[in-house]
């Protein structure tokens, strides 16, 4: 079940960041395990980086975490880190899982494979685009898309992601956008309730193994 709606594609120009809402379905997000990258804090992007043997056991320790959740449909990013770490838990899970080629990591372009910096902050407001790398509002609108097409299938959706990805979603939430998320830390997103503004964060605790 694909729950496609051509309307729900992501913009590619004319439309502002303010267009890029969600629906107001409570979901889980994971963001992949960790990589060597991760562990050197250099920027991935679309360099396609495996999960290191840490972000394995992340994957699996977060696996165990999200069993008994009522989880029925997994969408994940193509990029390996984050299929991978899918995998691990659609098998703990007994569920099928697909892609969506929206939920991949922003591109850096000749930033990939840097250092993480001031650069990064300043890309996140939307102040610089590293040189063949794609604007924050743009993985934004692309990002709210893919995860508006995720919640059209059976619920509870885990959508399994990227830091960056994850930092455009939490604009699109109402929340400060510039916080990084723990590698492999499941969270329960929950809409606003009582006319508030920004939706809520439950993450699971102990996921991630000690380093």
């Amino acid at each position: 079940m694909h729950g496609d709606k051509g309307e729900e594609r992501p913009a590619r120009s004319g439309v502002s960041v303010a267009d890029a809402r969600l629906a107001p379905v409570a979901f889980w997000f994971l963001r992949h395990g960790e990589t060597d990258w991760n562990a050197r804090s250099l920027s991935q992007g679309n360099v396609d980086i495996p999960l290191n043997d840490r972000g394995v056991a992340q994957a699996r320790a977060a696996a165990a975490l999200l069993k008994g959740r009522g989880i029925a449909s997994i969408v994940h990013s193509p990029l390996g880190r984050a299929r991978d770490t899918a995998a691990i838990v659609a098998e703990a899970l007994g569920l099928a899982m697909e892609p969506d080629e929206d939920l991949r990591e922003a591109a850096f372009g000749v930033n990939e494979g840097q250092p993480m910096g001031a650069w990064f902050a300043a890309w996140v407001e939307g102040r610089f685009t590293p040189e063949g790398g794609e604007p924050f509002a743009a993985l934004r609108r692309r990002a709210v898309g893919a995860v508006n097409r995720a919640l059209a299938r059976p619920p509870a959706v885990l959508v399994v992601g990227h830091g960056a990805l994850w930092r455009a979603i939490r604009g699109a939430l109402g929340l400060e956008v510039n916080v990084r998320t723990p590698n492999a830390v499941p969270l329960l997103v929950e809409p606003p309730t009582d006319g508030g503004a920004a939706w809520r964060l439950t993450p699971l605790a102990g996921a991630a193994p000690p380093a």
